[in-house]
């Protein structure tokens, strides 16, 4: 049967009755079942903040999860910030750096000083050295304020 309305007020919502395949919480809070019989909250899974951005020059961002903006700290030193900012500065933060042309060599991504409203990278090669990147991605995992 189909429900039609403006408004469905309930307490959770089930797949069906005999499984718990995906809950609604009168809080917000969806949980789904993942593998097997396990669950996983959907909120707590999700990314809160990504960016992909080419860090030669000025740095700009070819896409993004609320991010506001980048600061060039110097040749291979950037802050990003977030739009949203972070229940707190707990959160999980990782990322990635490619290379600057198609030399074989790889490249370290640091990341260090987190704040609720953004974290630093810095991008080096192999050698230790410092140098900006054409191909940085970074993400935040954790709660937003």
């Amino acid at each position: 049967s189909t429900i039609v309305g403006t408004n469905i007020e309930v307490t959770n919502i089930k797949f069906d009755s005999d499984t718990t395949s995906m809950i609604i919480s009168n809080a917000g809070q969806v949980t789904i079942q993942g593998e097997g019989s396990n669950t996983t909250n959907l909120q707590q899974g999700l990314a809160k903040s990504w960016v992909n951005f080419n860090g030669n020059g000025t740095p700009a961002a070819r896409d993004s999860l609320n991010f506001a903006s980048i600061t060039d700290n110097g040749t291979g030193y950037y802050t990003i910030v977030f739009t949203n900012a972070m229940n707190n500065d707990d959160y999980c933060r990782s990322g990635s750096v490619g290379e600057n042309a198609n030399t074989g060599a790889n490249r370290i991504l640091g990341i260090r000083l987190p704040a609720t409203t953004g974290f630093n990278v810095a991008t080096y090669n192999t050698s230790g050295g410092i140098n900006d990147n054409a191909d940085i991605c970074c993400l935040a995992h954790g709660d937003l304020a």
